[in-house]
């Protein structure tokens, strides 16, 4: 979501508030995690991988990548996490990625132009909000300079999302032959409340980013906690800045799948214009990360990354770090989070201290005194927005994606997250988010315990609708 996510979010809630998708499972519903680390070979028995050339990986195969990923470091929590993953069902896993970490929208825009100006083939683009703003302009221009050398340049955007963006902008990229499709318009009732709220862009099946950030002005400047000794920064449009998100840079296998699923959801809406057969593809690995997809969809029966979120936290032996924009996860989660600070886990949390959509906002602090009194260590980001959906368990399971901890993400959202397997990476994660800290004030019991009957009331009533959000 931006800045227009209190109006998006009503009208979508006006109409259809009563909308079903995915169940939940209760705690007492979920597998228990593994008494103690699972062996290299049990742990690859339970996992699939897919290769470089699509093909599926054997078991010695597979034990030889766990071990590789095992040597970075923590490897009994690896071992764990991923027996706790293996609890839930089928772990699709792709080894041999090149993985990089992008804080903040320049430096992901500056990124994901880069490889786009790169592109031999096709450029598939999916993202929650378009907006008419100088850095989808740019974006828009290069997007034609690349369908005129002949490649196929794909664009999904989702009609609420994008609602504030004139039908010009689009029409301009039709006329220059950029094949563009919306997510679910407003004129199919039936389906309005069921949002695509990925951010996904691949290029010639190669190298692909996801995580929180849209096409919007609001990423044009950085967030401010980074800033400090600037003033308030605007973008040429004359919008206020400052958001802190986060995003993820892959190469590799793991590039497929987000290709796949571009594709798959051009297929579902029938969007007008024909893929062109996937490129082919290096047949060699393109770094030493293992990655974990998880895609979903409100027509999944059990949204699948809750349940890696539930099993990984309560497999966790060291510490679950999570930065979330908008956190209003419900009941068994924050007993989950509870738990792992009671057994002496360092669960520490960077949640917003303004939100574009302060309903999300109240209902999340409505269960800060619970947290609190478990342990749980709470900190909210000051000056910026705080947009990124990120957290790092144990060091060795790092989760980079679209999907809020809110009702609206586990069962009305097409979401998507990017689930890095190893100590590498986590320590990258650990590394910005002990950043995040630093621009962030921690609430202590004290101060929370003598927050106004106002702040109360508002907690009370974002709790009683806690369901919608």
């Amino acid at each position: 979501m931006a800045a227009r996510g209190p109006l998006l979010l009503g009208i979508s809630l006006m109409v259809g508030a009563c909308a079903s998708g995915p169940q939940l499972p209760a705690a007492a519903e979920l597998p228990p995690p593994p008494a103690s680390a699972p062996s290299v070979a049990a742990v690859a028995s339970q996992v699939s991988m897919t290769g470089p050339a699509g093909q599926a990986i054997g078991p010695r195969q597979r034990e030889q990548v766990i071990e590789a990923v095992q040597a970075q470091g923590r490897g009994e929590a690896l071992k764990r996490q991923l027996g706790a993953m293996a609890a839930f069902g089928d772990v699709g896993l792709y080894p041999g990625n090149e993985a990089g970490l992008l804080i903040d929208g320049p430096a992901t825009y500056k990124a994901m132009f880069e490889a786009i100006q790169r592109a031999r083939h096709t450029v598939l683009l999916e993202s929650y909000i378009i907006e008419d703003a100088e850095v989808s302009r740019r974006l828009a221009a290069l997007l034609a300079a690349k369908r005129a050398e002949g490649l196929g340049v794909f664009v999904v955007y989702d009609a609420v999302g994008s609602i504030g963006t004139q039908d010009a902008f689009f029409a301009a990229l039709r006329e220059a032959g950029v094949a563009t499709c919306a997510f679910n318009p407003l004129g199919q009732l039936d389906d309005l409340t069921h949002r695509d709220h990925r951010k996904i862009l691949v290029v010639d099946r190669e190298t692909g980013f996801t995580g929180g950030i849209n096409i919007s002005a609001v990423y044009s400047s950085g967030s401010l906690g980074r800033h400090r000794r600037a003033p308030p920064p605007q973008d040429p449009d004359g919008k206020r800045t400052g958001w802190r998100d986060t995003q993820v840079q892959l190469r590799g296998p793991a590039v497929s799948a987000l290709d796949d699923l571009v594709r798959q959801t051009w297929r579902d809406q029938k969007c007008e214009g024909t893929l062109p057969p996937p490129p082919a593809v290096p047949k060699k690995a393109a770094g030493e990360q293992l990655l974990r997809i998880i895609p979903t969809t409100p027509d999944d029966p059990v949204n699948r990354f809750y349940t890696m979120m539930m099993g990984a936290i309560a497999a966790s032996q060291q510490s679950v770090l999570l930065t979330m924009a908008y956190f209003a996860p419900g009941e068994d989660m924050v007993d989950a989070l509870c738990e792992a600070a009671r057994r002496g886990v360092d669960v520490q949390l960077v949640l917003p201290s303004r939100s574009d959509f302060s309903p999300v906002l109240h209902a999340g602090r409505s269960y800060y005194a619970r947290l609190l009194d478990a342990g749980v260590k709470i900190h909210e980001l000051q000056d910026s927005v705080l947009h990124a959906k990120t957290v790092v368990i144990d060091g060795v399971v790092a989760s980079v994606g679209s999907s809020n901890l809110d009702q609206r993400s586990f069962t009305g959202n097409n979401e998507i997250n990017a689930v890095v397997i190893g100590e590498d990476f986590g320590a990258a994660m650990r590394r910005m988010f002990e950043q995040d800290l630093k621009d962030s004030r921690e609430i202590t019991q004290a101060a929370w315990r003598s927050r106004s009957l106002w702040q109360r009331s508002k907690e009370f009533f974002a709790r009683v609708f806690e369901r919608l959000w």
